[in-house]
């Protein structure tokens, strides 16, 4: 089968070709931390933060909050021009914390001073569902007329148990509601989900893919949980191994396949498992092996079982 519905030859919705699509070009994130914080860490609805959250093992060299954002965009493209070498535009992707997680003047400040770049085509904003507003999504909805603009929601989990028990401080009605009036607006929304979080069984975990296809996304992004050094999870499995169970590499391929089968065929997935440095790590990951790699072996399993996103997706009212 050749004829995707999502116009390539790619057994899945990939991200890389949705850039092509969009731009007509290879286009590159540059990541940037703002200084932002979270209402689950300073205290308006929790300490702590997420059980399983450590910005430092995902933010780049280049990235810290203690330059402005004209020298940490400066600097993430002059590293990516030395690594993809066809890239020519980028996104100013916020991701540490919670990037709306701030009154209007401050965000207009920070994105407009992103934008100004010339090299920058749009950016791309992480944040929480509990820290967006009519107010700010009526300026990303003016920003997304000249930009592209897409607002990532930290969702995780379907499941208000796990949420409660990874400490996000908000439900996935809270979620729904988020994206739902995102969309109104005519904005972009992506989303962020982890496979493996204690209390939450495989069966539970593909029985949600019914549920997060109905989202209205564009993009979904998913992650297998890794213990990460500095956060409570790092704590508690040393404390109760026993609350963790992780996936092995093949296993992991092949039980992400079965859920990409019952997935919405026009998400664009933008990544499947996560990486970090394996200095950040405190428990089982999967070696040295590199994101790009696990993508081969992602799609030539594809291949092998002959199956796609989508393979098992209903759409409600047809057969």
């Amino acid at each position: 089968m050749t004829d995707y519905p999502w116009g390539h030859n790619r057994r899945f919705n990939a991200y890389s070709n949705y850039f092509k699509r969009t731009f007509g070009e290879r286009v590159q994130k540059v990541t940037i931390d703002a200084g932002f914080t979270c209402p689950n860490r300073d205290g308006s609805k929790g300490i702590g933060g997420c059980s399983y959250c450590n910005n430092d093992a995902f933010n780049p060299s280049y990235c810290t909050p203690d330059k402005s954002i004209t020298q940490q965009i400066n600097e993430g493209i002059e590293f990516h021009e030395k690594r993809y070498r066809r890239a020519n535009k980028f996104l100013a992707y916020f991701q540490a914390y919670s990037n709306t997680y701030a009154p209007l003047d401050k965000l207009k400040k920070i994105y407009n001073e992103a934008l100004s770049i010339p090299e920058i085509a749009g950016l791309v904003i992480g944040t929480r569902p509990d820290c967006i507003d009519d107010e700010k999504l009526e300026y990303f909805r003016e920003l997304s007329e000249k930009y592209y603009v897409i607002i990532e929601y930290g969702i995780e989990s379907c499941n208000n148990e796990i949420l409660k028990r990874i400490n996000r401080g908000h439900t996935f009605e809270e979620s729904v509601e988020a994206l739902k009036k995102t969309k109104q607006y005519g904005i972009k929304t992506g989303a962020h989900f982890i496979f493996g979080l204690p209390g939450e069984s495989k069966e539970d975990i593909l029985n949600s893919a019914k549920t997060i296809s109905s989202l209205p996304l564009d993009t979904v992004k998913f992650h297998q949980l890794q213990i990460i050094k500095g956060t409570a999870f790092e704590k508690e499995y040393k404390e109760h191994p026993e609350n963790f169970n992780f996936f092995e590499l093949p296993e992991y391929i092949d039980f992400f396949i079965q859920f990409l089968e019952r997935l919405n065929p026009e998400f664009v997935v933008e990544r499947f498992a996560g990486e970090v440095p394996p200095r950040f790590l405190a428990g089982p990951g999967w070696g040295l092996i590199r994101n790009d790699q696990i993508l081969n072996k992602f799609e030539k399993r594809l291949e092998e079982l002959n199956t796609w996103q989508g393979k098992f997706f209903k759409i409600k009212g047809k057969r």
